[in-house]
């Protein structure tokens, strides 16, 4: 069963304290990075680590939104925003509990910060019905995702 892990960092929460807030030139703490580097050194030994990314502040981004047949773009920060995703990690591990034991393990603990991470399971093609599974069949979309996925 594939998870992805959502790092919810303060540092890119609208209300966090000025001082912490993640601003243009933001970047962690040597010492945040040795130790998360650490904590995915473990996930890669597991065996159980397909991909993982950090991301930049709100403040960088774009939201799309929707509504009555029209577009909406708004450039970050985004202040009705309740929570931030900063990072994610995808994991390949066999139920939600493992899942939630490789969560508890990140470093995030350590800083008493009040980072959270959300873990939430990936669809597989085999949780939907037939109908949607035949909806869902594109190969041009399936040669992509596995070109990105060999490097090739």
């Amino acid at each position: 069963m594939r998870f992805m892990m959502f790092m919810i960092p303060p540092e890119y929460q609208p209300g966090s304290d000025a001082e912490k807030k993640a601003g243009e030139d933001f970047a962690p703490s040597v010492e945040a990075v040795e130790a998360m580097m650490k904590y995915n050194e473990d996930l890669a030994k597991a065996g159980v680590l397909i991909s993982l990314d950090g991301l930049h502040p709100l403040l960088k981004g774009a939201r799309v939104a929707f509504t009555g047949g029209k577009t909406t773009v708004t450039d970050g920060p985004f202040v009705e925003a309740k929570e931030v995703v900063g990072g994610y990690w995808i994991i390949d591990v066999p139920s939600k509990e493992t899942a939630v034991m490789w969560a508890k393990r990140c470093p995030a603990v350590q800083t008493d910060s009040g980072a959270v991470v959300e873990v939430r399971q990936i669809f597989e093609m085999e949780d939907f019905p037939e109908d949607v599974r035949k909806a869902a069949d594109n190969p041009t979309v399936r040669a992509e995702v596995e070109r990105h996925k060999t490097g090739r």
